[in-house]
């Protein structure tokens, strides 16, 4: 036990690392781009977002959750995933291609067919990448993962700034997504040092392809969920606009993803390790529940604390009107890491049968109230795209509860204690900073009052999660 709770603190550590690191430099990279782009740059490479994470999710077909549920995969297996995914994606790319002028019909923006040609080739270089990353991430080489992620953001950031500089407008947007998924691909090809070979036994995706065609699906599911705002909007209203929504959505994705991204990268190998023992796999489940609840609730209760300032000081005053659907995308944003772990949890007990379904309730909801509030203009419907994230939570908590009993009230006890307090901490830095004027040191006064005053809190309860943390720290430094 000690082993494993010592390893999963240490990936986590790197996990954090990792999108901490990703996340500034997004946040440095994005602030260049927005102040050098449009409305209507951002609102044009948006359309197509969809349909490039839609053929994502088909080349890949879950095999990378399908292989870490094996203990432990071979190289046969490896190997049988690897063809498959270059197959697929290459495959998809050329169906993309084709359709691209239909798609740049539909949305009636004739630009989008050069657009959508260039940005599909993500596809078949994400689709070599699938085994080398899937790999890293079933041996927790979170570090690895880490060096990856942060050497190809930097070198697409930097491309994409370099374009955004000399006018190229939206098609910084696109080399800096391809430049990223080559070069990360390259580099886990060399930290894995696995390539694949020929002749190849396609009999393993036979084997995993009952449980892996659910979270196919499932991913498919997900993807629409996450995209369904967009496509429809970029259908519905004027394309700055689907650039304001696209701006908001944007920085509450980098907030969420970044507790999220955390533990999915140790959540799903780590439960599964963590189920040969009676009451182990739950332990862990709520440790980290609390944990994530310790982050995430201040982290994007804050962000909605200093949507105004943040986005007027660092991307202009263009991007206001995104100010209202950041701070209402934030709400909804902070119980996401949550819904990720009972995700992790369901798909470690190996009833990705159960995720599909949730997964396709919720994005049934999602598309009918946002068809349904159409008239009512963007901020209500993302108020409810928001709300719904907030209390589909109780969703997943039922799901869980049929496969693994889980009192309600002890997830409540792990997690509710800390959005009350990150609500209050919010509200009274709002009120005890409303006399600042200056933008810059209203944004640098509520980001260090809130995130003292949470701490302090915190302290004084003796929280045991914190303490647990501090330790850790202290620790390492020794």
């Amino acid at each position: 036990m000690e082993n494993l709770k010592e390893k999963t603190a240490k990936n986590i550590a790197w996990g954090a690392i990792n999108n901490g690191t990703t996340q500034v430099l997004n946040l440095i990279f994005g602030i260049v781009l927005a102040r050098n782009l449009s409305e209507a740059d951002y609102g044009i490479v948006a359309l197509i977002t969809i349909f490039t994470t839609l053929a994502g999710c088909l080349q890949s077909a879950g095999f990378s959750q399908a292989l870490a549920n094996l203990k432990p995969p071979t190289f046969r297996d490896y190997n049988a995933v690897c063809w498959f995914n270059i197959l697929a994606g290459f495959s998809m790319y050329a169906i993309l291609f084709l359709c691209a002028p239909l798609i740049a019909y539909f949305f009636k923006q004739p630009l989008l067919t050069d657009v959508s040609r260039l940005a599909f080739l993500a596809i078949p270089l994400s689709a070599l990448g699938i085994v080398p990353n899937a790999k890293l991430w079933i041996e927790l080489r979170n570090r690895e993962l880490a060096i990856a992620a942060i050497v190809s953001l930097l070198l697409s950031g930097s491309t994409g700034m370099w374009l955004a500089f000399h006018d190229y407008g939206y098609w910084s947007l696109v080399w800096q997504q391809i430049i990223f998924i080559g070069s990360s691909t390259l580099i886990k090809y060399g930290f894995t040092r696995w390539m694949p070979k020929l002749p190849v036994d396609f009999t393993p995706i036979k084997q995993m392809f009952g449980f892996s065609s659910k979270l196919l699906l499932t991913n498919i599911l997900t993807v629409v969920s996450q995209n369904v705002q967009t496509f429809i909007f970029g259908k519905l209203l004027p394309i700055n606009t689907v650039g304001q929504f696209s701006q908001a959505n944007k920085w509450n994705t980098m907030g969420h993803s970044f507790i999220s991204n955390t533990m999915a990268q140790v959540a799903q190998p780590v439960l599964t390790n963590a189920d040969n023992e009676e009451g182990r796999q739950e332990r862990v489940f709520r440790k980290m529940l609390r944990f994530t609840s310790l982050i995430c609730f201040p982290l994007m209760f804050g962000l909605a604390l200093v949507a105004h300032e943040f986005i007027i000081v660092t991307i202009g005053t263009k991007w206001e009107p995104s100010v209202i659907l950041l701070q209402l995308l934030c709400i909804g944003g902070a119980f996401i890491p949550l819904q990720t772990l009972y995700q992790n949890l369901i798909i470690s007990r190996g009833r990705s049968d159960s995720y599909l379904r949730l997964v396709a309730l919720q994005i049934v909801l999602q598309i009918v109230l946002t068809l349904s509030l159409a008239s009512l203009g963007i901020t209500a419907m993302v108020a409810a795209f928001s709300a719904l994230n907030v209390l589909f939570t109780a969703c997943w908590h039922y799901a869980l509860q049929r496969i693994h009993p889980l009192p309600a009230l002890d997830v409540l006890k792990d997690t509710m204690p800390f959005a009350l307090i990150a609500a209050v901490v919010m509200l009274a830095t709002h009120y005890a900073t409303l006399s600042i004027t200056s933008l810059w040191l209203l944004l640098l006064t509520r980001i260090i009052v809130a995130a003292a005053l949470y701490f302090m809190v915190m302290r004084l309860l003796n929280v045991a999660i914190l303490k647990e943390c501090l330790q850790f720290i202290r620790k390492k430094k020794a």
